[in-house]
């Protein structure tokens, strides 16, 4: 077998950048007859790899009786020596969880039935025996997963690549803490587990490491426990600081016992010589960074790890959208940075190939431009859920007898339509194979601070400071949109990274909240110091992430507190360089004092004072440097849905760069993103909607056009593909 390795940028074969191109294929679901003929359609995609879970439940039927091979469900080592023949690499992913429309998610049902102390704990103290939700960190859970282990990870340690196998990644687990998050509405309580209570439990340690003395912790919390171990998770909705960090300091404590738990499992395929790398998936592009505490861990232990996302559209009717629309795209895009800037190549682990439900349909057209418009946000590797399915073996399956899943190869081995799009996508990679290391231009970063994507348990909804959750909501329904619809390229920059420091050239807007963390202040001090041009707004920070005062953001920029304006009519106007009337924006608007020789931009709308509010009352400035670096202040967050909100960040822009978007597009609702490598570009543009549309686009450098193409018809659904050599 060939080599495969990965970088933040991309995937590797013997050394060549390549896309990961995966397909889900469940040996004991597909008839081992089809194994072959159903692998060769896989690879006529473009297909270099397969991955397939390995469930428990399955092998496990009886506590203690194991079995591999006694029926063609079982075997898992034909499946991998067939793979390893037709030069395929694999994904193993053995568990504990496998999900999968399999009974209690893939654990065997005499574990639930017969051991309930291991089931997880709401708050409250509920558990959840009918849908198999365990605690992963319960002693007799890990007793049990452990003999499975011991079981399946000899067979998974002899087909791994460094001897001649096709395994060239294991998965631990499974889409980690989702499956607690969604039924329990929180987090794993289980009192045994974690410790709760107990001296010497995990989570006690994990408070005395953190505050070294009772009397922080108390003062921190506005407490009077007695002793760590008498400190008990806040229940409930917080009202004050100290229930916030209460809240926040549970929910930090379990994604730390999330990563002992998979760095946990690791350990076990460690011990039986497993030597390729470990991956994960998380469920969904807002759970990105549930998986910051494992991949810490593991880099910690210096073990190689790699985290993918699930990029759904539609799974049924409940699902926000039922094809590829632009609130998909910007999940897509925000998803993909997350896992650039924790280091990874922007991976798909489940993409999909299908739907587990006949209504609303899963379309050829629906697919492809979901597949392009993914590989038009970033995409360097990808798997589709499910490639061809089967009969459900032995009554595992928990949604019926036939596991088909609408995927391109049927359960039967019918080609569907959408086996073509899956073999249009893989024709255009193989023909532009050299995308797989190219990078995506950006005109502009957006500030990124890991904390506001997981603070709405602990610092959402707020009445008297501008939140987290709040600044995040900015981010991705205000910034991200507005960016895509007026013709510019965003990318992500995190603010506690000295990465973005590295280029002053690009504008950095910062969607802040009241709160953000110390290191993340002084680094974008730091840019503003070092000629750095910054957008910010509606607030500045004036506490850390701890919600203990800090204001060295400000205090760089040399603006006063931040205050609410009242002001029932949300329109603002921009002045100087390029005005823009009438901006709708959210309430409530802020106000900072601005630094001495800045110069006001933005005001309030006059008809504002027609309902009680000062019209013409500032609400943003411009400050210049000696540095050469400047700020723009801007007391207002939107969501995105009007022109002018876009006509006011080009503005912005214009005014703090000097320069105009490399792409220019003269539709709105058409989107565009550029890719380059050497003296190739491809530019993709989009069309989410379902109506044909029209648009006209030219890509500048250098005050020149270097291509231009008018009147370009775009049908509904379609991401177009235009490669250029420059």
């Amino acid at each position: 077998m060939k080599k495969i390795g990965w970088d933040k940028n991309c995937y590797y074969i013997d050394g060549k950048p390549v896309f990961l191109a995966c397909g889900e294929f469940h040996y004991f679901r597909v008839p081992r007859k089809d194994w072959r003929k159903r692998l060769e359609l896989w690879k006529e995609t473009g297909g270099n790899c397969v991955a397939t879970y390995i469930p428990w439940i399955l092998h496990e039927p009886v506590e203690g009786d194991f079995r591999f091979g006694d029926i063609p469900e079982r075997d898992l080592e034909g499946f991998l020596t067939l793979c390893a023949e037709m030069d395929l690499f694999a994904i193993v992913r053995p568990g504990p969880y496998v999900y999968s429309e399999i009974v209690h998610a893939g654990l065997p049902p005499w574990l639930i039935e017969n051991y309930p102390d291991l089931l997880l704990q709401a708050i409250d103290g509920r558990t959840f025996p009918e849908s198999g939700v365990v605690s992963y960190l319960h002693p007799l859970f890990l007793e049990k997963a452990k003999k499975w282990y011991d079981k399946i990870c000899p067979v998974i340690a002899k087909y791994c690549l460094s001897r001649g196998g096709p395994i060239a990644f294991a998965q631990v687990d499974n889409e980690l803490a989702g499956i607690q998050i969604w039924l329990s509405g929180g987090y794993d309580y289980n009192r045994e587990a974690m410790g709760i209570g107990r001296e010497g439990g995990r989570y006690p340690c994990y408070l005395e490491n953190k505050y070294r003395t009772v009397e922080a912790m108390n003062r921190a919390y506005s407490t009077d426990f007695a002793f760590f171990a008498a400190a008990e998770p806040f229940a409930g909705s917080p009202a004050e600081d100290g229930q916030r960090r209460r809240v926040k300091d549970y929910e930090d404590f379990y994604f730390t016992a999330i990563g002992e738990y998979a760095l946990t499992l690791s350990g076990w395929m460690d011990s039986y010589g497993i030597d390729c790398d470990i991956v994960h998936n998380s469920p969904n592009p807002d759970s990105n960074t549930w998986v910051t505490e494992t991949a810490a861990a593991f880099i910690k232990k210096g073990k190689p790890f790699l985290l993918g996302s699930d990029h759904y559209y539609t799974l049924n009717q409940d699902w926000a959208q039922n094809n590829p629309t632009p609130q998909y795209g910007v999940r897509m895009f925000y998803s993909f940075e997350i896992l650039r800037l924790m280091g990874y190549p922007p991976s798909v682990f489940e993409m999909p190939g299908g739907s587990p439900s006949d209504w609303p349909p899963i379309q050829k057209e629906d697919l492809e431009c979901c597949y392009f418009l993914n590989l038009a946000m970033g995409m360097k590797g990808f798997n589709y859920y499910v490639f061809t399915g089967g009969p459900n073996p032995l009554g595992i399956g928990a949604t019926g007898e036939i596991y088909d899943y609408n995927c391109s190869v049927s359960a039967t081995g019918e080609i569907r339509p959408t086996f073509e799009a899956q073999k249009n996508f893989g024709l255009f990679l193989k023909e532009n194979s050299w995308l797989a290391a190219a990078e995506r231009h950006v005109d502009f970063h957006i500030g990124y601070v890991k904390a506001y994507t997981r603070s709405a348990k602990w610092f959402g909804s707020e009445k008297k400071r501008f939140s987290n959750s709040a600044a995040w909501e900015f981010v991705r329904k205000g910034l991200i949109p507005c960016a895509f619809g007026s013709s510019l390229s965003p990318a992500l920059a995190d603010l506690e990274s000295r990465e973005f420091l590295e280029d002053l050239s690009k504008p950095l807007y910062i969607a802040s909240a009241a709160s953000m963390p110390a290191g993340a202040q002084k680094k974008a001090a730091e840019f503003l110091r070092l000629g750095g041009k910054i957008i910010i707004g509606p607030v500045f920070p004036e506490l850390d992430e701890e919600l203990n005062p800090c204001t060295i953001l400000r205090d760089a920029a040399g603006a006063g507190p931040s205050g609410k304006l009242i002001a029932p009519w949300p329109l603002i106007n921009t002045t100087g360089g390029s005005p823009v009337s009438g901006v709708m924006i959210e309430t409530p608007l802020y106000q900072s004092p601005a630094p001495q020789g800045a110069e006001t931009i933005a005001v309030l709308n006059p008809s504002a004072a027609h309902y009680g509010a000062p019209g013409g009352s500032p609400v943003g400035w411009y400050k210049g440097y000696e540095s050469g670096g400047a700020l723009i202040y801007l007391g207002a967050w939107f969501s995105y849905g009007l022109l002018t909100q876009g006509a006011m960040l080009r503005s912005f822009l214009f005014r703090l760069a000097g320069t105009k978007p490399l792409v220019e597009c003269d539709n709105p609702n058409i989107w565009t993103s550029l890719f380059r490598s050497g003296d190739k570009s491809a530019l993709f543009v989009i069309n989410h909607y379902s109506s044909r549309a029209r648009a006209s686009v030219k890509i500048e450098k250098d005050r020149r056009v270097c291509f231009e193409k008018r009147d370009l018809i775009l049908e509904p659904m379609e991401v177009k593909r235009i490669v250029v050599d420059q």
